[in-house]
Parts: structure tokens; C-alpha cells; sequence
């Protein structure tokens, strides 16, 4: 999903020449060669997706007041987290197989290359839905009803690339999704506060994704998959901004509905100023740079969630 870059930069399998940008080099290192294509397959070294999944569904806890009084859910979304962008990552190459099997830079995936054959990947996707479906079990009922509600976005994504130029609009209603979830495991609701958080973080989303799609603009091109980088062109600085800036209004209305108290907004300025950081200092030129400002929003999730906290606990 949102690695799809760096998924498709050559993810040899090999002890000795791990995915490039992998985050986890070590660990993959250390598991058994049968299993390392397993682990490609989920991104299992690129944990930077869970973050990104899991931090909607703690926003959702916070805002709605459900922290710290439901903790447990925290580490229950976490599992899901996992679980989920995994099956995702692994549906997305079922999809992408011949496609990626055409494409030098993407025939080394684990499923196009045969390190895992496509019934082996249907059952691993299998196993993985399991995980989550148990994760399901312990959320209340109009929760349960509203995660289901995510299965055919999620399901859409992998085509989504072949027909608009914006399936990082499409990824941000998969990613964001979580919001509404973790609101409705406390209040067995979702409020307009509820939908404003999601909207933003669906904007959020769009924001870091453009910046991750950066590194392969020159790729895509070539090989015709479409994404928000190269549609904006020369202006994804501006781009960006005013993704962020959307996403930041949004956030702002959804406290204003929980706490409408001026000072309550202040609990966004960290993220405020984290955002106009990776903007201010973004090198659209520099593949680099713009992978490591893509990853520093499991940084800026962290700091919106301590905001959300603050006014939740107080609303």
C-alpha cells in the first residue's frame, strides 16, 4: 500500500541483500531463508505501514474520550494494525503479479519471482485475515459494523493506480479508515467530531503518500501507473501544503465539536509545525529525502494523538 515503492526496488529475499530500505535488516536476517519471502510478502521489515494504519484508530480512542480508561484497545488496534496492512500488502501482490513479473524492477517480489507460489500467498493472506477477524471480536457491535464497511475500499485499492491519477485519495479512505472504527469502540457512534477526524486524516494521507510516491516519479511514468506526484508535477511542494493544511482545518473542527474552547486547538500546533517541516524542507528531487519525510509521519501520528488525548481526557 503505501510502500509500494519500496516494495518494488528489487526486495531480494537473500540474507545478504535484504530490501534496500528495509527497516527491520537485521531481523530478516536472522529468520529462516523459507520464511524471509513470507515476511517480504506481509512487509513484515517495513513497519512504517502499521504506524500509519494504527495511528487513526488511536486518534478515533482519543478524541471520543475512550483513553485511558480503554487501554486495551490500544494494543488490540495495534494487532490489527499489523494484521491488516500485512493482508493488504500481500492481497495488493496477488493483484500486481503478472504485472509485476513484466516490470524489471518489480519481477524479484516474492510472488512474481515464484519465492512464493500464488496458492501459498492465498493461504498466508488467509491466516492473516484470521489474526484480524479476532481482533474484530473484541470491539462492540456498530464498531464491528463499521470495520466491515472498509472491505471493498480495501479490496479496490490495487486497481486504483490504473485508473486515476489520485489513488493516493483512495488509499487515504483505506488508511483512514481506522478513525471511525476506534470512535465507534468507544461510543458506539460515529458523531460529526468522528467523520471531521476521519476527513482529515484522509487528506493527511494523501499528503504523505504523494511525498512517498516521489521516489519512483521517473518509474511510474515509464510503466504507466498514475499517482498524485507526477499529477502535480512541478507543485507538489504546494501540493502537499495545502493537503496538510486541509487536514489540519478538518482537525480543528472535529475539537471544535468535542471542546469548543479557542486554547483547545493549541493541541495540534506540534503537529501543525511537524507537517510545515516536512513541507518547508521537502526535496522533491531527492528520493532519499523524500522516503525519510514519508517515514517521519509515524512521528507527526504520535504528536497528533497526544493532542487528540489531551482534549478527549478534558472534553
Amino acid at each position: 500500500m503505501t510502500d509500494r515503492a519500496a516494495s518494488e526496488k528489487s526486495p531480494n529475499i537473500d540474507a545478504a541483500n535484504i530490501t534496500p530500505d528495509t527497516e527491520m535488516r537485521g531481523v530478516m536476517g536472522m529468520l529462516p531463508s523459507g520464511l524471509r519471502p513470507y515476511a517480504a510478502l506481509a512487509r513484515f521489515d517495513r513497519p512504517i505501514g502499521w504506524w500509519l494504519l494504527y495511528w487513526p484508530c488511536v486518534w478515533g480512542l482519543a478524541l471520543a474520550g475512550g483513553l485511558p480508561e480503554h487501554w486495551p484497545l490500544l494494543l488490540w488496534f495495534l494487532l490489527g494494525a499489523i494484521a491488516m496492512r500485512s493482508a493488504g500488502c500481500v492481497y495488493n501482490d496477488i493483484v500486481d503479479r503478472d504485472l509485476d513479473a513484466k516490470v524489471e524492477r518489480t519481477r524479484s517480489r516474492p510472488l512474481a519471482s515464484g519465492a512464493v507460489s500464488l496458492k501459498a500467498a492465498w493461504g498466508w493472506l488467509l491466516l492473516l485475515c484470521v489474526v484480524g477477524l479476532i481482533v474484530w471480536f473484541q470491539i462492540n457491535m456498530t464498531a464491528k459494523l463499521v470495520a466491515l464497511g472498509s472491505l471493498a475500499l480495501v479490496a479496490a485499492y490495487p486497481f486504483m493506480k490504473r485508473i486515476t491519477w489520485w489513488p493516493q485519495a483512495w488509499l487515504g479512505l483505506v488508511f483512514s479508515w481506522g478513525a471511525l472504527v476506534g470512535w465507534a469502540a468507544i461510543e458506539a457512534r460515529v458523531p460529526v467530531a468522528g467523520l471531521l477526524l476521519y476527513a482529515g486524516a484522509i487528506f493527511w494521507v494523501i499528503g504523505y503518500d504523494t511525498i512517498y510516491a516521489l521516489q519512483d516519479r521517473e518509474d511510474d511514468a515509464l510503466v504507466g501507473i498514475k499517482s498524485s506526484a507526477l499529477r502535480m508535477g512541478n507543485h507538489v511542494r504546494g501540493g502537499v501544503a495545502l493537503l496538510y493544511a486541509i487536514a489540519l482545518a478538518l482537525w480543528c473542527a472535529a475539537i471544535w465539536q468535542v471542546r469548543p474552547q479557542p486554547a483547545a486547538l493549541l493541541a495540534l500546533l506540534p503537529m501543525a509545525l511537524h507537517l510545515l517541516w516536512q513541507v518547508a524542507t521537502l526535496k522533491p528531487d531527492n528520493g532519499d529525502d523524500a522516503l525519510a519525510k514519508f517515514r517521519s509521519n509515524r512521528f507527526a501520528g504520535l504528536l497528533a494523538a497526544a493532542g487528540f488525548f489531551v482534549v478527549g481526557a478534558a472534553g
